[in-house]
């Protein structure tokens, strides 16, 4: 990959459209991970407003530090670049004592209230983005926008725009080190920071980001489980699993069409 030509193409991308848009900038929401550090950066490169949000939910210490030093990093190096903390637990811990029981199951209990948290940061996102004029800015990668679907819908799956969606998990690792991101962030195990649990991506997901990457180029060649073995079998099964269980969020709202004679 041609590491400094994207780079520069996702900045120019991300100012035609701000422009265009007749927008004053972007807000990223931080946590202290990879993907968010990259796009807060490239925003950042812009030379336009760029809000980052730091919005934690019980977050674990050394999330909220790596988002801390990012935040600092960015304002040492764009006077562009405004951030702050907004604690969301309050908030959350708040609709966990109103909501009842309804559907009786610890997993799905657990579930809902992980996707609830980015539910909320999608809120904030949108609120200072309002009231700054400010496009939402995703952090979604390609195996996980267009792969797998791991991100929650109408969460950190509600954004404006996505500067990084057609790039792989591997490809952005080689933008964070042309960046400079910081050290810590670069070499931290990647996880969506949505449970109470230190759980990562892989142990969420069953599969690491380069084998899911692989999996997903097997699919665009029309392969199947059935034409490997062993660990590659696998991976493709896990793939596949998720890709199929998640289309509902990649594929467009589904509308009833009504036919003209009943209208």
């Amino acid at each position: 990959m041609q590491t400094q030509k994207v780079i520069n193409h996702i900045v120019n991308w991300l100012k035609d459209y701000a422009n265009n848009a007749k927008v004053n900038g972007f807000i990223i929401g931080v946590s202290g991970g990879i993907d968010s550090a990259v796009v807060s950066t490239l925003a950042a490169k812009t030379g336009l407003k760029t809000l980052v949000l730091e919005m934690p939910i019980r977050q674990k210490a050394d999330q909220v530090d790596r988002a801390q030093d990012h935040i600092d990093f960015l304002k040492a190096n764009f006077p562009n670049v405004e951030g702050f903390t907004v604690d969301l637990t309050p908030v959350f811990e708040s609709f966990e004592k109103v909501v009842d029981d309804y559907k009786e199951g610890a997993w799905s209990k657990n579930l809902a209230l992980a996707n609830t948290r980015s539910r909320f940061r999608m809120l904030t996102l949108y609120y200072y983005g309002q009231l700054n004029g400010l496009l939402v800015t995703g952090t979604g990668n390609k195996v996980e926008d267009f792969g797998i679907g791991f991100y929650t819908k109408y969460g950190d799956g509600g954004v404006d725009i996505s500067p990084i969606a057609d790039l792989y998990k591997t490809q952005i690792y080689e933008i964070a080190k042309e960046l400079d991101i910081l050290e810590s962030i670069q070499k931290a195990a990647p996880t969506d920071g949505l449970w109470d649990a230190d759980k990562t991506d892989e142990d969420q997901i069953g599969a690491s980001y380069p084998e899911l990457e692989w999996a997903m180029e097997q699919q665009k060649k029309g392969k199947t489980p059935e034409d490997f073995d062993g660990r590659p079998k696998e991976v493709l099964e896990i793939y596949l699993k998720f890709h199929n269980a998640t289309q509902h969020k990649m594929n467009p709202i589904p509308i009833c069409e009504i036919p003209e004679d009943l209208k």
